[in-house]
């Protein structure tokens, strides 16, 4: 089975050898990849053979933690520790469902919300010009409290750099504010008590109609920190240089809307996008030069695309859609000219104030490619976002999602099930997002509630949000 092969010179030709910028065969059957993803799930997250050996002709069941620390004392694997698939498989079983706790409230809808990659820092950012950055390690202590710069709308990303020093967040507007997350202020308040300077998105050409049309929903940091790409309202991709302090790249990448575009892998070099045109497209920016298009093309979902997130692997991503599903897919099923079929959709149909056809929830697309579809949440209303768990605690086994009903929902990426789901807010969870060392997610609302679910949880008693949460039985 071959990986996704980097080779620059394959792009250099029209035609790109199949398995690398494109699979065009779509009766090819897709059973090897998603065993495949089953092995590197099982590889990060499942427990050492000698450590589960179950009774010669009984069905192996999941192994308890108590037998798996017995045998480590034992050195039944001859390591005399647990390896990292070890620890996953135990922290795993553990889901931070016990909640909701309140972490902050205000009279704002809650739009964005994510940990820092260490987990020591938590960013909220609200739709009215409000940002807040909480020192996780002190008690979720407001560490610095942000008051937006030429707002439109709502704050409709942030994106903290690598090395924590700088925080960049995005409007309805082609200018991005970037701002000093260290420095000794803890009331940074738009050039008044200090600066957030600009990082304009517009390129040479813009005439005035098309620089007020330009909005940005999604941005990001590279790995490098040097870097940042943005997903726009005039269809487009956007990379930016912040030495230079300009865009370096363009991409006319969709015929609508582009919501959401991320990093496929630390290299910087290949990048997914998705599209209320209804796609997910890869991008590999050694190729754009020659090529002047896409790598690939994922058709499957029946609306609009909401939410991108990469595996880091540089293979595999998730993506929520308008049709109600989480889609994950595997580049090497990607197509350079997918043929055109006409979709199976409900033209009328509106995420943001009506429900989904009840009807429509039966429909698939002909020509699917995704290698599996999640279903039990809602995408309505606002751009709802889903994330792989974190590696380290979970190797990745599940994915989560907010969701229109004011809930978190958690499914088992390999099986689909759903295995849990945490209730407890009043209006839609747009964001969420899990801590990358503990069992605890927080999830942000347009109830304008950051709240807080762990296992086992705190001794502190419930708050007034009386939140629900459900596990389902393996």
């Amino acid at each position: 089975m071959s990986s996704f092969r980097k080779n620059v010179d394959a792009c250099n030709d029209g035609n790109a050898p199949k398995g690398y910028c494109a699979n065009q065969d779509y009766s090819e059957g897709s059973d090897y990849l998603v065993h495949d993803i089953a092995q590197h799930t099982n590889l990060r997250s499942g427990p050492h053979e000698l450590l589960f050996r179950g009774v010669l002709g009984k069905r192996k069941l999941p192994v308890s933690p108590v037998k798996m620390l017995v045998r480590r004392e034992g050195n039944c694997t001859g390591r005399g520790r647990f390896s990292s698939a070890d620890g996953c498989h135990v922290l795993s079983r553990y889901l931070p469902v016990n909640g909701p706790r309140w972490v902050d409230r205000l009279q704002s809808r809650a739009y964005v919300s994510q940990f820092s990659a260490d987990g020591s820092l938590f960013v909220a950012g609200f739709q009215k010009s409000h940002i807040r950055i909480y020192d996780v390690d002190k008690g979720w202590k407001v560490q610095k409290n942000i008051l937006a710069k030429s707002l439109r709308w709502t704050i409709t990303d942030t994106s903290l750099s690598p090395d924590q020093r700088f925080l960049v967040y995005s409007s309805l507007s082609p200018v991005v504010h970037i701002v000093n997350v260290r420095s000794a202020a803890s009331e940074s308040i738009a050039n008044i008590t200090e600066i957030h300077d600009g990082l304009d998105f517009s390129v040479d050409g813009y005439n005035d109609d098309d620089y007020d049309a330009l909005g940005i929903f999604s941005v990001k940091f590279s790995t490098d920190g040097k870097e940042l790409v943005a997903a726009s309202s005039d269809n487009s991709i956007y990379v930016y240089d912040l030495e230079s302090k300009r865009p370096s790249l363009r991409i006319p990448a969709h015929k609508s809307d582009v919501n959401t575009v991320c990093f496929a892998d630390e290299t910087g070099h290949l990048l997914f996008s998705g599209s209320d045109d209804h796609l997910c497209k890869v991008w590999d920016r050694r190729c754009f030069g020659t090529r002047g298009k896409a790598a690939g093309v994922l058709i499957g979902h029946l609306e609009g695309i909401t939410f991108i997130d990469s595996r880091g692997d540089g293979r595999y991503f998730i993506s929520n859609g308008k049709d109600q599903t989480t889609k994950l897919w595997d580049i090497r099923k990607m197509s350079s000219n997918p043929p055109y079929t006409r979709r199976p959709r409900d033209t009328d149909f509106d995420y943001r104030w009506m429900d989904y056809p009840t009807h429509a929830r039966a429909l698939k697309h002909p020509h699917d490619q995704s290698l599996a579809t999640y279903r039990g949440h809602n995408v309505l209303r606002t751009l709802i976002r889903c994330y792989f768990s974190p590696a380290y605690s979970t190797g990745q086994k599940y994915i989560y999602t907010g969701s229109s009903d004011g809930s978190l929902y958690i499914y088992d990426l390999v099986t689909g099930a759903q295995v849990a789901s945490c209730h407890g807010h009043e209006k839609p969870v747009r964001d969420c997002s899990w801590h990358p060392l503990y069992p605890m997610i927080i999830t942000s609302s347009w109830d304008g509630v950051i709240a807080r679910w762990e296992f086992p949880g705190s001794e502190e008693e419930p708050s007034e949000a009386g939140g629900r949460r459900k596990r389902k039985k393996a």
